[in-house]
């Protein structure tokens, strides 16, 4: 983290390709936010708030960008995407807030297109405490939330996740806690706005969840997609066999189902 912090890695759009157009506004708060868009027809589309994993302290990251480019190019949509700062220099009690401003202009801002968020990882989880913060103030929801491998509960403090950590390729609990403990700040890793899974899910979106059964944190998309069905939330959880954190992202023939899931919720919404 001193290393990163001594120097920043770029959040500059990487890998976008000649057909996806790019500007760079600021949010109120002073965060960078790209808007990229189909070159043919940039102010057409409905929105999608694109929210980057990293555990809350790397940046994002050119996997990232060409997930953004391959919505913009196969959906048709304009994506937001906030560079939002990260730990320990920012924490959760002002992440989730400026967030949640930001999706709550972009709401208001986009008339009658639609506002899906989609985050993966980090950033799903501050997609869903973002819409907790919304409902909280007394603001509509986006029209629908798309969490990919969401780390909603910071402890990861079950026991059956010690067991999974052994076979998942990616990730580890001790690092995850100690990310956690930074973007935590004096808020305490129980508080919604670091784990929304102890937050209230009525009045939330409707949800699209991807998760694997080599993904350590997948206990925590099992447990909401419970608590969003019994709080009356529609929700859609694709719980992948032997799939690792993140692989809706990934060049497989499961990742590749997943994101034609995603193009369909942002055509359709939820089956």
């Amino acid at each position: 983290m001193r290393r990163l912090a001594l120097r920043p890695a770029s959040h500059e759009p990487t890998g976008l390709g000649r057909d996806v157009e790019v500007t760079l506004t600021k949010s109120a708060a002073g965060w960078p936010v790209y808007h990229t868009a189909p070159s043919a027809h940039p102010d057409i589309g409905n929105y999608v708030l694109f929210l980057h994993g990293g555990g809350f302290v790397n940046e994002i990251v050119r996997a990232h960008w060409r997930f953004v480019a391959y919505l913009n190019r196969h959906a048709g949509i304009r994506c937001v995407v906030p560079i939002f700062p990260l730990a320990p220099g920012a924490t959760a009690k002002d992440i989730v807030p400026t967030t949640g401003e930001l999706l709550r202009k972009l709401l208001e801002d986009a008339g009658s297109a639609k506002v899906t968020v989609i985050g993966n990882s980090a950033g799903a989880n501050l997609g869903l405490a973002a819409a907790q913060w919304l409902r909280d103030a007394g603001y509509r929801q986006p029209d629908g939330l798309v969490l990919i491998s969401p780390g909603l509960e910071a402890s990861v403090s079950r026991a059956e996740q010690i067991e999974i950590a052994a076979r998942d390729p990616l990730q580890d609990i001790p690092g995850i806690v100690e990310a956690g403990r930074m973007y935590a700040g004096d808020l305490g890793l129980a508080h919604p706005y670091v784990s929304p899974l102890n937050g209230d899910f009525h009045g939330l979106a409707p949800m699209t969840v991807f998760s694997g059964t080599h993904d350590l944190l997948y206990p925590d998309s099992v447990d909401l997609a419970a608590k969003a069905r019994a709080a009356g939330v529609p929700v859609e959880l694709h719980l992948r066999q032997g799939q690792p954190h993140n692989y809706a992202g990934m060049p497989t023939p499961e990742g590749r189902q997943a994101r034609a899931i995603i193009l369909r919720v942002l055509a359709q919404g939820l089956a």
